[in-house]
């Protein structure tokens, strides 16, 4: 989804289970000065289901979208999932990544640090109604199923999600490990943003992400949780406007001078 605009480029990265649109009210708060371009990643959103499920085609789809639109180098927001693949970009793709902005994703997304894997392999594949699959999903552990109703449609068979439960206990497995070294292998200035309630990213590992890769800022919205875009959109578009606006400066101070005859 290309919310359009003026401005530098911002591809912006959904999580496990979301989509491209859940960053509306970030590219509303930045309209005028930054463009945001949210992907839908590989069976999420309107992109096609199956295919494979890994870190690498994550990475690749992103590469190919940012090249095949001429979007590059853009600066790179991720959040979750989205952050992981944020972070490989830039390493393995440093040309393409001008700026990262990493909201609440650990490197260390196994046990015991956080629980990886969230089972959805029992939850419905169509429901006769969203307030029906919305009990459904919240029958099987889930509080409130609201950011997963995000990606619930109307099919002709009745409702259901628009990412297949299969696909998403792969993509949620194959990311399981220790990222610690793609992590700190890029250069590029970095935001860090850590919900103050996450249960994804710890206070420690946050603070370790931040000593030990140069360039990067950590910042903590208290009283956020996971989705801390959404339980503080008003402070998570500040701290995303000041970080972007504070690396515009910077590329502009580190490139050649203009000279005038």
């Amino acid at each position: 989804m290309d919310f359009q605009g003026p401005g530098p480029v911002v591809l912006a990265l959904h999580g496990h289970f979301g989509r491209g649109r859940i960053f509306a009210p970030l590219a509303a708060a930045l309209a005028g000065h930054y463009r945001v371009v949210a992907l839908d990643q590989r069976g999420h959103g309107l992109s096609d289901n199956g295919g494979e499920f890994t870190a690498d085609a994550y990475v690749t789809d992103a590469a190919e979208f940012l090249r095949a639109l001429d979007l590059a180098p853009a600066a790179v927001l991720g959040h979750s999932m989205g952050g992981l693949v944020g972070y490989l970009l830039a390493r393995r793709h440093p040309e393409l990544v001008r700026a990262l902005v990493v909201a609440d994703m650990t490197v260390l997304n196994e046990e015991p640090e956080t629980h990886p894997v969230l089972d959805v392999s029992t939850w419905p594949r169509r429901s006769p109604s969203r307030a029906a699959l919305k009990d459904a999903i919240e029958e099987r552990g889930i509080p409130d199923a609201g950011y997963f109703l995000d990606s619930a449609v109307e099919f002709d068979d009745g409702w259901g999600l628009l990412f297949d439960t299969a696909d998403m206990m792969v993509s949620q497995k194959a990311l399981i490990g220790d990222f610690s070294d793609s992590w700190t292998a890029s250069q590029q200035p970095a935001l860090l943003l850590r919900g103050g309630d996450s249960f994804i990213l710890t206070a420690v590992t946050a603070e370790r992400m931040a000593r030990e890769r140069p360039r990067t800022d950590l910042v903590e919205l208290a009283g956020c949780g996971h989705w801390l875009y959404a339980d503080a959109p008003e402070v998570f578009a500040r701290e995303v406007r000041s970080f972007l606006d504070r690396t515009r400066t910077d590329s502009r101070a580190d490139s050649p001078a203009e000279t005038t005859a």
